[in-house]
């Protein structure tokens, strides 16, 4: 189970400890209204945005991490990415949305951001806060992630570890492809991210009506976001969380983490095939 130390040191990504929920939500229906959209690109602050939506008493907001203890939610998410961005299967709908999200108030990051005009026209009431960082700045930190994101361990790991590290291995990469203009490498991410980084953000402002959106930056603080949203301001100050440091750090736990369960694995299929091996070994000796 997570502690109170591992949500210091990785955030919500502390959620890998969880042990898993295991609900199917794509059965399951809205139970609270969706009042904030927050479409901007992964490391833009989204999980400082989470923190932030959370202080605000916004239910359960929905952020990559929340992945992390209900793994069907990978499963799902991809599914409804191959659809949109390879024409695999059916477009996901308002139900599929209201049964992913209906426990939310507040989304940030992949894979929500992925569907932002979905989002946007689905929930009309909903209030769009666009967090956009200076490209060169966040473009240092996104090729930190893709290193991470990119290495061939995890999708190693994944293959020993199905149940766990494949299910987010796949989300993953999922999310990370269109992000990174569809690159297949970190080299081509190098050339192809930027690129699509302003293609959506203009794409977002291009479907959002101007008196829904607020265009944020994580330095303006509590007030405007606040002024917007009508909630008073938290005497708090406002959270950065998830800087590169902890974001790599999070992705050592998330591999150290499955080589346990591949080694567990290992050492109870030892015992379960060894055992009467070993046990018709010494009843032969016997004889």
């Amino acid at each position: 189970m997570a502690t109170e130390a591992d949500f210091k040191r990785i955030g919500n990504y502390a959620r890998m400890y969880n042990p898993d929920q295991n609900i199917d939500r794509k059965k399951s229906r809205r139970t609270v209204p969706l009042e904030v959209i927050c479409p901007g690109y992964s490391r833009t602050g989204t999980l400082s945005m989470h923190k932030a939506m959370t202080i605000l008493g916004y239910p359960d907001p929905y952020h990559f991490s929340s992945i992390y203890d209900n793994l069907r939610d990978a499963d799902a998410w991809a599914e409804a990415i191959d659809a949109k961005y390879k024409g695999i299967g059916t477009m996901p709908d308002k139900a599929f949305f209201d049964g992913m999200l209906g426990h939310v108030g507040a989304v940030t990051d992949a894979p929500c951001m992925l569907f932002a005009e979905e989002l946007i026209k689905f929930y009309p009431h909903a209030k769009v806060v666009l967090v956009e960082r200076d490209i060169n700045s966040w473009f240092k930190s996104w090729m930190a992630f893709c290193e991470n994101a990119y290495q061939p361990v995890l999708y190693f790991f994944g293959r020993l570890d199905p149940g766990f590290m494949g299910r987010i291995v796949r989300i993953g990469w999922a999310i990370t492809l269109p992000q990174t203009g569809f690159s297949e490498n970190v080299d081509q991410a190098r050339v192809r991210s930027r690129n699509a980084y302003r293609h959506h953000y203009r794409d977002v402002r291009e479907v959002v009506p101007k008196e829904r959106l607020l265009d944020f930056q994580l330095k303006d603080g509590w007030e405007p976001l606040c002024a917007f949203l009508g909630k008073p301001a938290p005497d708090v100050p406002f959270p950065h969380e998830n800087d590169t440091q902890a974001n790599t750090q999070g992705f050592a736990e998330l591999a150290q983490l499955s080589l346990k369960r591949i080694l567990r694995n290992a050492a109870v299929a030892i015992i379960v095939i060894g055992a009467p091996v070993g046990a018709a070994y010494f009843y032969r000796l016997q004889r």
